[in-house]
């Protein structure tokens, strides 16, 4: 077996051996059919029920005709109805001081002087004035509440976000990246041969640089991970909180749709991101393998799903490759269709518990023209490193069912992402029997978020858990391009932004659809483009599907595109703000990416800046200058 740490792999029996949940058992209480009972079903389906399906289909797009949804998003009167004219002010001048180049390339500079000159308690209140006030929704759990408060008057709920960063020299965070993910067998110069995009480089070891939209976390040790959990249990418990008051208080102007709070967490904050990087490397080397043998059989070109190998023919191209073994064995006991079909979630679906078949742990190195090992030993130390940051991830997970609040999984770099979906999508197989609790976040700039999308909706549809996904355009295109570009790996990131919106809509099309003939799907339109969410109306009116159906969601930060939010939810569409709070001076690092994020997207919000213009004339105009906000 290469002494290899099968452990790693088999995220259910790591789970189990650590104490933190036993998922085999898990499943069982929940009568939850095994994945390949699911599979068996999909390759045979009844066609009586596919008939009946699409009758039933087609019924609704018929009755979408006289339910159609219409929303004006120029109506400032609805879309700023929850802030007062100071508020709105307020937003015009920092959409403005955003406008300026030397103001947001000199942020830092210009915050360092501000501090010194006013000294700390003006500079505060400037703050709270201006960028912080804006963008921020307060310093505690208890001090955002108002805010919360009146937002769900109007139907807006809330992600709540702890954006507090450590704001370290440069050469501190790339020491701490070095270390945290290098394992001790490579520090020793045992290592395996690694792909270079899954190891870490001293250039890139700064995650914070060229990334204007997302907090980063550095591993510090496991004590450091835990202050990471509590915080995000602490957001889970604020949460729950603010939408037990709001619920209670049942606002007469409340869309109604919008009443389970989110909390967003990153993985990188649960432990050593060594483990991401290596089991991202597994998942995509173990996937490639699938495409080499898919190729072999002329399935070459093929979306990802329509790729099929034969059986018997696999296992004569594995003897070939040096890698034979009973692979027959694997897909026993009425575990794929009769005709010895393997699809892509079959071969996922071997790097589990039955990875304990030594010959499955070795992948063609085509450019060396030899078998590696998929995984490298870990330490004592490491492999114990590594079960804590699966019991965290637990931990988190049933203090949301508990509290009634769902989770966000964060999306990051593409070395780390695989892991991070494998892990939310076993998280999803356990939480999301029910209900929609946990959320993948699935950046469409990718050029594989198509396959991705569609792989996990596949899955989700034979094992009968919730589907529930975040789609947003992604935040790391600039670091992620340089980075490919230097190190010399293929650009994961789709050509143009053109090409972006069109990934866009291709997956959200695609969940929208799985909506439709299957009522267990969520999504959530996590986008300030306009086209976008009048694109999610244009399909949902086709589709007949109702925003009371509570299956497709809206996102917004805080802050930004209250002219889109406002009105989706007043129209009964549950929308969600992403709710920062901190400290001042600990969210500053946030505050900078904002100022940059709002200059990158200038013409959105040039649009915004004038429907706030037109609002407060209309108000001045009307005598409604002084209204305020119901709560």
């Amino acid at each position: 077996m290469h002494n290899q740490s099968l452990r790693f792999m088999s995220l259910r029996k790591t789970l189990s051996a650590t104490g933190a949940v036993t998922l085999d058992s898990n499943i069982r209480s929940l009568k939850l059919p095994t994945r390949h009972g699911y599979r068996r079903s999909h390759h045979a389906r009844d066609p009586t029920k596919t008939n009946a399906r699409e009758e039933l289909v087609q019924g609704r797009r018929d009755a979408s005709f006289s339910n159609k949804i219409s929303i004006d998003f120029e109506q400032t009167r609805d879309a700023y109805q929850s802030k007062n004219t100071l508020e709105l002010l307020r937003s015009l001048v920092v959409f403005k001081l955003c406008s300026y180049d030397i103001l947001v390339d000199k942020n830092k500079e210009i915050t360092d002087l501000s501090r010194k000159v006013l000294g700390q308690k003006m500079f505060e209140q400037l703050m709270k004035m201006t960028f912080y006030g804006q963008f921020v929704a307060g310093e505690d759990h208890n001090s955002i509440r108002t805010l919360i408060q009146r937002n769900q008057a109007y139907g807006v709920g809330a992600v709540l976000d702890y954006s507090v960063e450590e704001d370290l020299p440069q050469d501190e965070e790339e020491r701490k990246e070095m270390e945290s993910c290098t394992s001790a067998s490579k520090r020793e110069g045992n290592g395996m041969h690694t792909r270079e995009k899954f190891r870490p480089h001293q250039k890139f070891a700064d995650r914070c640089k060229g990334v204007p939209s997302d907090r980063t976390y550095f591993y510090d040790d496991e004590t450091k991970c835990d202050q990471n959990m509590e915080t995000f249990l602490k957001c889970i418990k604020a949460a729950a909180v603010t939408t037990k008051i709001t619920t209670r208080k049942s606002p007469a102007h409340s869309g109604g749709s919008s009443e389970d709070g989110f909390t967003a967490i990153k993985m990188t904050a649960l432990g050593r991101p060594q483990f991401l990087l290596q089991l991202s490397e597994v998942l995509v080397k173990w996937r490639r393998f699938f495409s080499f043998l898919a190729a072999k059989q002329g399935n070459e070109g093929l979306e990802v799903l329509q790729q099929k190998l034969d059986l018997e023919r696999m296992q004569a191209c594995l003897a070939s490759l040096g890698a034979e073994g009973n692979i027959q064995s694997c897909f026993s006991d009425g575990r794929l269709h009769l005709s010895g079909i393997v699809d892509i979630l079959d071969w996922n679906g071997l790097i589990d518990d039955r990875m304990q078949i030594s010959n499955l742990l070795v992948v063609p190195n085509l450019q060396r023209g030899q078998l590696e090992s998929l995984l490298s030993k870990f330490t004592e130390e490491e492999e114990k490193q590594m079960k804590r940051m699966l019991q965290r991830m637990d931990v988190l997970a049933k203090h949301a069912v508990e509290n009634g609040v769902r989770l966000m999984v964060d999306a990051e770099q593409t070395y780390f992402q695989p892991a991070i979906s494998r892990l939310t999508v076993e998280m999803q197989r356990i939480f999301n029997r029910d209900k929609a609790v946990v959320f993948n976040t699935y950046q469409c700039y990718l050029k594989e978020a198509f396959d991705n999308v569609s792989m996990d909706v596949e899955l989700s549809r034979r094992e009968g858990w919730c589907f529930a996904a975040k789609l947003v355009r992604g935040a790391y295109m600039y670091q992620e391009r340089i980075r490919a570009a230097e190190i010399g790996y293929e650009d994961p990131i789709n050509p143009d932004y053109q090409s972006t919106n069109r990934m866009y809509h291709r997956c959200l099309d695609y969940v929208l659809e799985e909506i439709e003939l299957n009522k267990k799907a969520n999504v959530m339109v996590a986008s300030h483009n306009l086209d976008t969410v009048k694109h999610t109306l244009k399909r949902m009116n086709e589709m007949g599907l109702a925003p009371t159906d509570k299956k497709v969601y809206f996102g917004q930060l805080l802050g930004m595109c209250d002219q889109i939010s406002f009105p989706l939810a007043q129209a009964g569409f549950p929308v969600y703000k992403y709710v920062p709070y901190g400290p001042v001076n600990e969210v500053i690092p946030y505050l900078s990416r904002r100022a940059q994020e709002n200059h990158g997207v200038m013409k959105g919000v040039q649009m915004e800046r004038d429907l706030l213009w037109k609002e407060v004339i209309r108000r001045l105009t009307s005598g409604e200058v002084f209204h305020t906000p119901a709560l």
